[in-house]
Formats: C-alpha cells, structure tokens, sequence
C-alpha cells in the first residue's frame, strides 16, 4: 500500500484522475463504438480508485495484495482503452498524454507498495 503519509494524498490523486476522465469520457463522440468505448474506459477506469479503496480497507495481506493488483490491472486496462480512443481519432492525442503519464506513475506506485 502506499506509504500512510502520502495515502490521503494519492487517493486525492486517484479521485481527481476519476473526475477528469468522466468528463473526458462524456465529450467522446456519441456513435456506437464510442459508447461501446467510451463505457469499458469508464468501467476500467473507476475500478482503479474502487479497488484502492478496497485495498485500504483490507483485513488480511492476501486481500490487500488482491485489491492492489486489481486496482494495477485496471489501470492498464483503461490505459490501453485510452490508446484505442486516441488511435481510432476519437479524442486528440494531447488530450489522452495526461491519463497514460498519469495511470503509467499510478501503476508504478501501486506496485512499488506491494514488493
């Protein structure tokens, strides 16, 4: 888990992530693979900040392990949604940099906390 000093800040960090990625999500365009898109970006994408809300509340180290590796595997996964967004030219590319940085340190950091 990420250190007790800083957790309160990195769950701020995944909230305010969560925030820009729905509003993200809610400029996509609205044909049907966008939608399709655009609902797997935010299933996988606000997995992250739900499992690491549950890792913070696990009882055991199996638990705490589970729920961080899930919060890591959903990151990836809605790092490669991002990338089909933005290589299917349906948000600009600029606009998808910031969440595949961000979601590259976050699953950096979640791992670095279960070693």
């Amino acid at each position: 888990m990420v250190k007790d000093t800083t957790r309160g800040e990195f769950r701020k960090r995944l909230y305010f992530l969560t925030l820009k990625l729905i509003e993200f999500i809610d400029h996509l365009p609205k044909d049907n693979v966008s939608l399709k898109m655009a609902d797997e970006l935010f299933n996988s994408g606000t997995s992250v900040i739900s499992n690491y809300i549950e890792a913070t509340a696990a009882t055991t180290k199996r638990d705490l392990k589970d729920y961080t590796m899930a919060a890591i595997k959903f990151a990836n996964e809605c790092k490669l949604w991002l990338a089909l967004v933005r290589d299917s030219n349906r948000a600009k590319a600029e606009k998808v940099k910031w969440f595949l940085e961000e979601l590259d340190d976050i699953s950096r950091l979640l791992s670095e906390s279960i070693k």
